[in-house]
């Protein structure tokens, strides 16, 4: 029987990450099944190696090579039919909740595209992100006021550790902002599915940084969710380079979290400073942009490696950067907040081949 995976040696990863950047891994696997997980990874070659979830590649900084196995999952769900085939499948139908179940290599706006499609609310501020289905809660991606956590059900994953599949809840993942259980233990998880509980009718979120104002542009005055995912989508088009044209991951900052005495502080000495509340009464979120912004970094560029002139928050390639190039254009930013303001901010996408 021919094996339900296909494996490369000192594999090219240039073409597997949205920033372009040259790399190898020892090994390159993709999956063709989750079934054929288990038996890939138990052949000797990597049976102890570590592994790298490569998924679209668009949460990742190569700032060196990968001396271990990149993953690429090629799953698809074969019960459905015509238009949404291979999409996502039904769970269980609860009057105003529907569960759905998602295979992890499926593109996230096309999943978002699906819910709205099927008349399900509550992803539409989630439009546009790039990724996969399973790299969403690795980041708890999140976006315009909404997390992808506040929506999952249930995550099924190999277990490395104990060589087996295992469904986590939604409190097994211990999300936090840009956070999980996946992101702290990433040499032991694979996300093979992701169920998500949506509902049919949720209140829209319409009052976060600018859509309100996208909307009235669009002359709608009663959106829809798919009119705010619409909104969203014009928005972060507008902001923020394709990476098929100039690479990039997207917001390479995390916003910073800061007791609410020194934002206080910060906001009393540059009054036009954004500040948002944070996930209880004594923190405070922070604008990482407009900490970069004042600083002086959006639109600079040195050689290949720069920042985006439409958004402080994204480092690009402008076609022949390094990944150590990016990292040390990216540690002199976080230097410059930290040197001007008196914070740090950390990267989001996960650095391979070196440490922040």
């Amino acid at each position: 029987m021919t094996p339900a995976w296909t494996e490369v040696r000192d594999a090219s990863l240039r073409a597997r990450n949205t920033f372009g950047v040259d790399a190898k891994a020892r090994w390159l696997l993709e999956i063709d099944s989750p079934h054929a997980l288990f038996q890939a990874l138990s052949k000797s070659e990597w049976k102890d190696a570590p592994l790298l979830p490569v998924g679209a590649g668009s949460n990742i900084l190569f700032a060196g090579d990968f001396d271990g196995v990149a993953l690429i999952f090629n799953l698809f769900h074969p019960d459905n039919e015509g238009e949404d085939a291979g999409i996502a499948w039904v769970v269980e139908d609860k009057d105003e909740n529907v569960f759905i179940g998602v295979d992890a290599a499926l593109n996230w706006h096309e999943f978002v595209l699906w819910s709205l499609r099927n008349g399900f609310s509550g992803l539409e501020n989630l439009s546009l992100i790039p990724g996969t289905v399973g790299a969403a809660p690795i980041q708890n991606i999140g976006a315009y006021g909404v997390e992808v956590c506040e929506f999952i059900h249930r995550i099924t994953a190999f277990d490395r550790a104990q060589n087996h599949f295992v469904e986590l809840s939604r409190d097994d993942c211990r999300f936090s902002y840009r956070d999980s259980i996946f992101k702290n233990e990433p040499d032991r998880w694979l996300i093979t599915s992701v169920e998500f509980r949506l509902p049919r009718n949720s209140s829209l979120k319409t009052h976060y940084a600018g859509i309100g104002e996208e909307l009235a542009a669009m002359g709608i005055t009663e959106p829809t969710p798919r009119d705010v995912s619409d909104a969203v989508i014009r928005i972060r088009r507008r902001k923020l380079p394709d990476p098929a044209v100039l690479g990039n991951a997207g917001s390479f900052f995390k916003n910073p979290i800061v007791p609410a005495e020194v934002a206080a502080d910060l906001q009393s000495a540059h009054p036009d400073m954004p500040v948002f509340r944070g996930s209880g009464d004594d923190s405070r979120k922070l604008s990482a942009a407009w900490l970069i912004d004042q600083c002086g970094w959006k639109g600079h560029r040195e050689g290949d490696a720069g920042v985006a002139p439409s958004h402080a928050l994204v480092l690009v390639n402008h076609g022949h950067a390094t990944g150590m190039q990016l990292l040390d254009l990216a540690r002199r930013i976080a230097a410059s907040v930290r040197e001007r303001f008196g914070v740090a901010i950390e990267p989001e996408p996960r650095i391979v081949g070196a440490r922040w």
